[in-house]
């Protein structure tokens, strides 16, 4: 046999590119970055999931609620655990310090996009890495594949972000639920669809030019049915359309993505590999949620037309502050429905809520068909049973009598789904803190009250808690609104109130802001508060609290005044303490896109001023109330 010697070398330039072999190592490559910038969040985010796990926070919820059938005795407040500061010097202070900075300019939001900086960055730096791994030694035009395997690469990070109980969430630790993490799952998914469009419209493209059909073979005809799916997904997906019906949107969603799975593996043999790992994720997700369900008696307490609390009683444990549960109502057939709601009541063994159930407690906001639907319900199923009886007050000589009325209660029955979210920031960690909600948004801050509160008072810094000074905001629209929620103010603020003997005592300031012209009505006597007609100035408060600038009003004087101001003055009623140096300032906001974007905004501020760095740090949670 002739030697021929070694085949000669094809130049790079003459070389027909094959996108079956190069495309899936861009794969790779895509898939080894990201899940490496996921691993750098997991280690900075690990001092964090330590702290939780020695406190108690953390996988103490990941298998649902529970109730203990036996007796509970009251414990009585221990000795009081010495407070302390950590002082850091030199390099390591520096470093603090430009973190505490850095992390000011994430914070900030801007107006209609949901996201802060820092989301922004992660969004920007994804979908460059995105573009990067498509456009990367590679003739689009001529030959689209690696968009679409790019595109299929993204499967496993778009259904990672969407699973209620996500792997992600258990490594971050509490405060990191789907919530949070769910705004990567709609722009991955965006930024997918984007990447099939491009790589199916130069296909057509190359279809019509060299006169080839678009659809009658299987892989063509397969494509663009999975194309139109992700379409569907994403239209459906928009913000408009989730409020519109989010039960429609939620039917279509798993429809759609179950008819592209079958329509993608149809398009190409190369979808196969990646449509395990969201199986997996998803698999994960409906296990764990099998422990999470339960099936609890419930009562419905209706606050007028305008609120429904609900009330489960004998749970006592399996859940932390500002969590929240998916919860499904039985009644008048809408037993397929289930909506998020925040618990505002901390556990039996902590809470220093009275004046409700042990248990439980959920309030339930009356602006939506689901929610208005389920408060005339309540309202008339107590009027059948005879526990809203009209005539009563007008036939009543005194209003004493009408006021030791017990509160109506609706008996039903509910499903749980939870808990999941709670809060990133452990009030106790911090002397000072700041708790601003706007609307039904205090479900999330009242639970947070309640547990810090509790934690401090009744176990008596048994878990070496520093809090020393909170003041607790709420905004709301009428004065009528405040009755929602003033039994369990006034609870937990006489609970504050009886810690003034204590040697590390805890001083409790409630500022209720009410922002429409309308007249005072009768309101009820809560410890330590203020009510103010004034839109106020997040800002203004927190520079208030901190010590930042001048006070704007004088504080009010006795313990249960109110006061009624102007409600065009430009001015916000001052707080009755000024947060010390190096204690440390937890801010939590709670309600519509707009106040958490201004109490964001002020943090902010406050941070790249420098302000930040003297209180000993400021660590913000922000927890927004829509759709």
């Amino acid at each position: 046999m002739v030697d021929t010697g070694t085949p000669p070398v094809i130049p790079a330039a003459l070389q027909q590119y094959n996108s079956y072999v190069t495309d899936p190592l861009w794969q790779r490559k895509f898939s080894i970055i990201w899940p490496s910038v996921l691993a750098f969040f997991v280690l900075i985010s690990l001092p964090h999931l330590v702290r939780s796990i020695r406190n108690g926070r953390a996988y103490t919820t990941i298998l649902g609620v529970s109730e203990d059938l036996g007796a509970q005795a009251y414990e009585l407040a221990g000795d009081v655990k010495g407070v302390y500061r950590m002082r850091r010097r030199g390099a390591l202070r520096a470093v603090e310090n430009w973190i505490a900075v850095a992390g000011g300019v994430f914070w900030w939001m801007l107006p209609g996009l949901g996201l802060n900086a820092g989301q922004i960055v992660l969004i920007v730096g994804y979908m460059a890495t995105v573009i990067a791994c498509i456009v990367i030694d590679a003739p689009l035009v001529s030959n689209s594949n690696r968009a679409g395997f790019i595109a299929l690469a993204q499967l496993p990070i778009v259904f990672l972000f969407s699973t209620k109980n996500s792997i992600v969430s258990l490594l971050l630790g509490p405060g990191n639920g789907y919530e949070k993490l769910n705004f990567i799952h709609r722009w991955s998914g965006r930024i997918m669809f984007l990447g099939a469009v491009l790589h199916g419209a130069l296909w057509i493209r190359n279809h019509l030019e060299y006169d080839l059909p678009i659809i009658g073979q299987q892989k063509e005809g397969s494509g663009v049915a999975a194309l139109g799916l992700l379409g569907v997904i994403v239209l459906s997906s928009l913000p408009i359309a989730r409020r519109w019906c989010y039960q429609v949107f939620y039917i279509m969603h798993m429809l759609s993505f179950i008819g592209f799975f079958v329509t993608i593996c149809y398009h190409t043999i190369y979808a196969s590999p990646w449509i395990f790992p969201p199986l997996a994720f998803y698999g994960f997700d409906v296990l764990l949620r099998m422990f999470r369900h339960r099936i609890k008696d419930a009562v419905l307490v209706p606050v007028g037309n305008q609120m429904t609390l609900i009330h489960i009683p004998y749970v006592t444990s399996g859940w932390i502050a500002g969590q929240h549960v998916r919860l499904r109502v039985f009644f008048s057939g809408r037993i397929f429905e289930s909506h998020p709601l925040t618990i505002y009541s901390a556990p039996p063994e902590i809470s220093c809520i009275t004046s409700s159930p042990r248990g439980i407690s959920l309030g339930a906001r009356a602006v939506g068909d689901w929610t208005k639907a389920l408060n005339a319900h309540a309202a008339q199923r107590a009027a059948e049973l005879g526990l809203l009886d009209l005539q009563l007050s007008e036939k009543a000589p005194h209003h004493d009598e009408e006021d030791a009325r017990p509160p109506v209660e609706v008996p039903v029955q509910v499903m749980i789904d939870g808990p999941y979210g709670g809060c990133s920031v452990d009030l106790g960690e911090h002397e000072t803190a700041l708790l601003f909600a706007g609307g039904s948004g205090i479900t999330f801050t009242l639970g947070v009250l309640d547990d810090i509160v509790g934690r401090i008072v009744r176990r008596g810094r048994r878990g070496g808690e520093r809090t020393r000074r909170i003041e607790f905001a709420w905004c709301v629209r009428s004065f009528g609104s405040i009755d929602w929620f003033a039994p369990a103010l006034m609870d937990i603020a006489r609970v504050a109130e009886s810690s003034a003997s204590s040697p590390l005592p805890l001083e409790l300031h409630i500022s209720i802001y009410v922002t429409c012209l309308c007249n005072p009505e009768a309101i009820p006597p809560i410890p330590n508060c203020s009510v103010t007609i004034v839109r106020p100035s997040v800002y203004r408060i927190l520079r208030d609290l901190t010590g930042a600038g001048p006070a704007s009003l004088a504080a009010t004087n006795g313990p249960e005044a109110i006061e009624i101001v102007d409600a065009e003055a430009d001015v916000a009623p001052r707080v009755p303490f000024v947060a010390p140096a190096g204690g440390g300032l937890a801010v939590c906001a709670s309600g519509p896109e707009g106040l958490i974007r201004e109490a964001a905004n002020a943090v902010a501020r406050l941070q790249i001023s420098g302000r930040g760095v003297a209180l000993g740090g400021v660590a913000l949670h922000t927890e927004i109330f829509s759709l």
